[in-house]
């Protein structure tokens, strides 16, 4: 009765908080019930109220009915060290016996490294068993991307790219240094290939067309990059044919990771893949007059990649003997433009899912499941693929909480006026999206308190 009452206080403490804390940081000023979230949010932090309180607080036996998404830089590391805070988080989450989790979790992160190098780190971080499954890059969703996957794709990165493309299920990869091997009057822009060039050259007529840009992060030389891309985009991925006029479509292209700008040591924010993006879609609108238009965009806060991490940790709790399905969703993100967004827009995802998905079958079938992804997405480049298969829904909330130890701070001022926007032009502003249901100091805070709230005993 004590713990209960201590994690009623609590609830109520953190209510208030983030009150009080939104008076301060967000336009829209809150007094009293009020609450600055639209009508079918304030639906869903209801929901969130009912999921805590519609039993008896304290610890029970019973099935795990919730999974946790946690971004990792920000949140539980800094750079290639764990937080603290994290480090006792984990202990939470995992049995000293056996190493392996108790609740379902994953970590959803916009950098494109390999899972498996992710995962030996984290691994050692925690001592604990982390699986490359539980590690959720930007580009991780396109291993269900099967239409896509036996294509002659060109990828676009730094890094293992080629081993990268591989491990999603792509079977005919290409760079831009292939591109310009075979077509060496190509990039003018490097002056060195420019003399090269003078001392004659030969190009590949039988190099096959490319069928597919997907761009995992940015590259090391943007100017190199920007004008083979254009070159490919304009005609149709056979750049030694020059068009008779610039096409009103192009080659299609994937996006992973929209981020505009990152936090590293510097002072200054810095450049990101979203920044090359916006140079890419500037140049080819310039140049053509036409708009570029992106076939899917991944990495967060684009529903696509909340809906592979439901899907992950949903799989995970299938595996658990002390779970049951899952009902609720905790994402915990230090960037309320990216982390908390993307969740809550993948809560008005489900929420239009369970409006539409009453008349479907049980189970669903094919042209079913078509037909309502359609319906359900915002816009043509944040649509679930078609052909992509994933385990059913069962959850029908996603809480969304921001924590203090990474790129939010509610005690720093802004760089940026209230007209500055970094998000991705196919993602609607609206800043009512940004806020999160619930804020925490930190991870270990933020998980504490859910344990609590979902009857868990912990230390």
């Amino acid at each position: 009765a004590k713990r209960g009452a201590e994690s009623q206080s609590a609830w109520r403490r953190n209510r208030i908080y983030w009150r009080n804390f939104l008076n301060r940081t967000m336009s829209k000023p809150l007094s009293g019930d009020e609450h600055p979230v639209k009508e079918d949010e304030a639906a869903d932090l209801s929901e969130a109220d009912d999921a805590f309180e519609e039993a008896e607080v304290g610890p029970v036996e019973h099935k795990i009915e919730f999974g946790l998404l946690f971004d990792i830089d920000g949140v539980i590391a800094l750079g290639l060290n764990p937080l603290p805070q994290a480090v006792e988080m984990m202990k939470l989450l995992v049995s000293p016996e056996t190493g392996l989790p108790v609740v379902p979790y994953a970590f959803v992160t916009n950098g494109c490294a390999k899972g498996d190098s992710k995962a030996r780190m984290m691994s050692k971080w925690f001592n604990a068993t982390i699986s490359p499954e539980q590690c959720i890059h930007s580009q991780s969703p396109l291993a269900v991307f099967t239409k896509w996957h036996n294509k002659r794709v060109l990828f676009v990165g730094q890094g293992p790219i080629l081993e990268i493309a591989a491990d999603l299920g792509f079977t005919k990869v290409f760079t831009i240094d292939d591109v310009k091997e075979a077509y060496p009057l190509l990039d003018m822009v490097d002056h060195k290939n420019r003399a090269a060039v003078a001392k004659g050259y030969k190009e590949n007529p039988d190099f096959p067309r490319i069928e597919c840009i997907v761009s995992i992060g940015e590259p090391d030389r943007w100017e190199s990059y920007l004008q083979v891309l254009i070159d490919l985009l304009v005609t149709d991925g056979k750049p030694d044919i020059p068009p008779e006029k610039y096409p009103d479509t192009h080659l299609p292209i994937l996006a992973c990771n929209l981020d505009l700008v990152f936090k590293a040591e510097a002072p200054m924010p810095r450049l990101a893949h979203g920044s090359f993006l916006l140079c890419l879609e500037a140049l080819y609108e310039k140049v053509t007059g036409n708009q570029l238009h992106y076939t899917h965009l991944l990495g967060k806060p684009s529903e696509i990649t909340y809906r592979f991490a439901e899907h992950t940790v949903t799989k995970m709790a299938m595996s658990m003997p002390n779970c049951g399905p899952i009902k609720r969703f905790y994402f915990i993100g230090d960037n309320p433009e990216v982390d908390i967004k993307g969740a809550n827009l993948f809560n008005q995802y489900l929420r239009r899912y369970r409006k539409l998905s009453g008349s479907l079958s049980d189970p669903p079938t094919h042209d079913e499941i078509k037909a309502l992804r359609h319906k359900i997405a915002i816009s043509k480049s944040r649509m679930i693929p078609e052909d992509a298969e994933f385990v059913r829904h069962s959850a029908k909330l996603f809480i969304s909480i921001l924590v203090g130890t990474g790129v939010y701070n509610p005690n720093a001022k802004s760089l940026y006026g209230p007209h500055v926007y970094h998000g991705h032009r196919d993602i609607q502003r609206d800043d009512e999206l940004t806020k999160p249901h619930f804020f925490f100091e930190d991870c270990l805070e933020a998980v504490r308190f859910i344990l609590d709230k979902e009857k868990v005993a912990h230390n």
